[in-house]
């Protein structure tokens, strides 16, 4: 039996053209499966904001190096009561509009317009899904999915858990423009709570 082969110039490339296009092909094809995977998270980090409707959790939060711990409810729209575990007896309340910081042992009694302050926000559920629609995402440390959300005064980094969907943290600056990085654990969604505790406390 005869073999016969043969080339067509121009059509088939030489060896060497071959082996160049597929380093060139797989990390685009490794590129498009990480692109899919990342859109697969965020549609799923959106379906999970949008079910909840407060939730409550334990944080630690570092300004400037300085911790401070204690634990928050949120109740979306824009509602945050914290305490804090120091000897302050530190309280931080906002009823959506605005925020109180109150340290009952010295009587120091501070009032922001929250609007002025990151947790307008971050507390607003509906603003954070319309822009995590937008953006792209960033995974850290392999665990969690970050979003940085920009708008006029202000640039904050939100992180989300990569196996719960919770939002786990964010960084931000505050009015003072000292960095803070808060981290929340221990997190509790869609339990009854006493909606009287967003009532802004009246200074002493």
């Amino acid at each position: 039996m005869t073999h016969i082969s043969f080339r067509v110039r121009g059509i088939y490339p030489s060896r060497s053209v071959r082996i160049k296009r597929r380093k060139i092909s797989f990390p685009l094809f490794v590129f498009n499966i990480y692109q899919h995977a990342f859109a697969s998270l965020k549609e799923d980090i959106i379906l999970n904001l949008e079910k909840i409707e407060n939730f409550s959790f334990d944080f630690e939060q570092t300004i400037n190096k300085k911790k401070e711990k204690g634990n928050c409810i949120v109740d979306y729209p824009k509602k945050i009561f914290c305490v804090y575990n120091n000897i302050k007896k530190k309280i931080m309340v906002s009823n959506g509009k605005s925020l109180v910081i109150k340290n009952e042992l010295n009587n120091q009694y501070y009032v922001y317009p929250l609007k002025k302050t990151p947790l307008e926000l971050i507390l607003d559920k509906k603003y954070l899904i319309s822009k995590i629609k937008k953006l792209n995402s960033r995974l850290v440390d392999n665990r969690y999915i970050k979003f940085t959300l920009e708008s006029k005064d202000q640039k904050i980094n939100i992180f989300f858990d990569k196996k719960t969907l919770n939002l786990v943290g964010w960084q931000t600056e505050d009015i003072y423009q000292n960095l803070v990085i808060t981290f929340i654990s221990n997190i509790k969604i869609n339990k009854k709570i006493d909606k009287n505790i967003f009532k802004l406390p009246r200074a002493n």
